[in-house]
Parts: structure tokens; C-alpha cells; sequence
């Protein structure tokens, strides 16, 4: 991760420099992946399973990419669970 701007559900505002010290990145790059069901990033499950960032659902489990995702998917999770 690196000090740059960024812009998600998670994140400040696009114009704020959000600072990358003391956090994972949970996006993933390479290896094993799956996608966000709330914002569409990739994931790397045993990650946000080490995070907490999981939801189960109707028999499947979702991962997630920020701490912001899974209120949004718990809220709804028919609708994010559909458009996975």
C-alpha cells in the first residue's frame, strides 16, 4: 500500500492523502483471489479472513475488501449476494 490518494467506501475522499502506515493491503494482486461482493475488488480470502472482513451467507461465505463493505453487505445481503 502506499501513501497515496484513494477513493473507495472505505477511504477518505479522492483529494485526501490517506496514510499507509500500520495497514494491509487487501486488495490482491496476485494468487489466490476472489471478489468483493460489495465494491468488486479482488480479495485474497485467507487475508480478509485473517481481518474479519467475512461474511457467511445462504451457505456461501463473502469476503470483503475494507472494513466499510461488510456493513453495507450486511444491510442488504440478498443484493450483494445476487451480484456476485
Amino acid at each position: 500500500m502506499s501513501d497515496t490518494p484513494a477513493a473507495s467506501c472505505c477511504s477518505m475522499p479522492a483529494q485526501t492523502s490517506v496514510s499507509a502506515e500500520g495497514r494491509t493491503d487487501l486488495l490482491a494482486t496476485s494468487g489466490d483471489q476472489v471478489e468483493c461482493p460489495v465494491m468488486g475488488g479482488s480479495v485474497i480470502p485467507a487475508q480478509a479472513e485473517a481481518a474479519g472482513l467475512f461474511r457467511d451467507y445462504d451457505g456461501t461465505r463473502y469476503y470483503f475488501c475494507c472494513a466499510g463493505c461488510a456493513p453495507r453487505f450486511d444491510a442488504d445481503p440478498a443484493r450483494y449476494a445476487t451480484a456476485a
